[in-house]
C-alpha cells in the first residue's frame, strides 16, 4: 500500500504497556494498515505505551482518571475532546482500562480486543492474566480472542470477530497468553484495515464482513 494523503487516522487508547501499539504502528509501517496514529491517549501517567509512543514520534497525552475525581462524564468528555482536537476516523482500544462513554458521533467507530471468547470471561475486572487464570480454573477446553465494538459497558458492544484456542491439559496461564496474544497481534490489525476498507457493516448487533 501507498501512503495517502488523508491518511486515515487513527486514536488509541491505552493504560499498560503498549504491546497493542507497537504491534499495530509495525503493521502500519510494513504497509499492512493503510492509516496514521494520530494520538495516543493514556489513562495511567507511568504507562510504557507512551514511552512507545515518544519514540515512534506520536502525540500524546495522559488523562489520568483520578484527576476527574471520579467523574466519567468529564473524564469522557475530556477524551473526546483530545480526539476530535486530532479530528480521528476511528478509536482503538489496547490494554484500555477505564470506560469511557462513547458519544453519538463515535458510535460504531470504537473498537476493543478482549483475550477470551465474548460473552465468556469478560466485564469489569477481567483483563490480562485474571481472565486467562479464570479460563484454565473452569476447566474450559476452548478459548480464544473477541474485536468488538465498544459501547458504554465493559466488553459488551457488537463482536466484529473471534478466534478460538484450544485448551489442553498441559496448558498453563503462561501457554494460555502466548496462544491468545499470537492471535490478538494478526488478528486485531486485519479488524482495522477491514474497517479502512469499509467492509465491515453493522445493524443492530450483527457485524457483517463483505467479502
Amino acid at each position: 500500500m501507498s501512503p495517502s494523503e488523508n491518511p486515515f487516522k487513527i486514536g488509541f487508547l491505552l493504560s499498560g504497556n503498549g504491546s497493542t501499539l507497537e504491534n499495530l504502528l509495525e503493521h502500519i509501517a510494513d504497509g499492512q494498515v493503510d492509516a496514521k496514529i494520530a494520538v495516543v491517549l493514556s489513562s495511567r501517567t507511568q504507562a510504557y505505551g507512551l514511552i512507545r509512543a515518544n519514540n515512534w514520534g506520536i502525540p500524546h497525552e495522559v488523562v489520568p482518571y483520578k484527576m476527574f475525581k471520579s467523574n466519567l462524564n468529564d473524564y469522557s468528555q475530556r477524551i473526546t475532546q483530545l480526539l476530535d482536537f486530532h479530528k480521528v476516523d476511528l478509536v482503538v482500544f489496547g490494554g484500555f482500562m477505564s470506560c469511557y462513554i462513547v458519544p453519538k458521533h463515535y458510535i460504531n467507530r470504537v473498537i476493543n480486543i478482549h483475550p477470551s471468547l465474548i460473552p465468556s470471561f469478560c466485564g469489569k475486572g477481567f483483563y490480562g492474566t485474571k481472565v486467562h487464570q479464570t479460563v484454565l480454573d473452569y476447566g474450559v477446553k476452548v478459548t480464544g480472542v473477541t474485536v468488538h465494538f465498544v459501547d458504554d459497558e465493559y466488553d459488551h458492544g457488537p463482536i466484529i470477530a473471534q478466534e478460538t484456542v484450544k485448551i489442553d491439559d498441559r496448558d498453563t496461564v503462561d501457554s494460555i497468553q502466548s496462544k491468545v496474544t499470537a492471535i490478538e497481534k494478526r488478528l486485531y490489525p486485519k479488524v482495522i484495515q477491514a474497517i479502512i476498507e469499509d467492509k465491515i457493516t453493522i445493524e443492530n448487533r450483527k457485524v457483517r464482513w463483505i467479502e
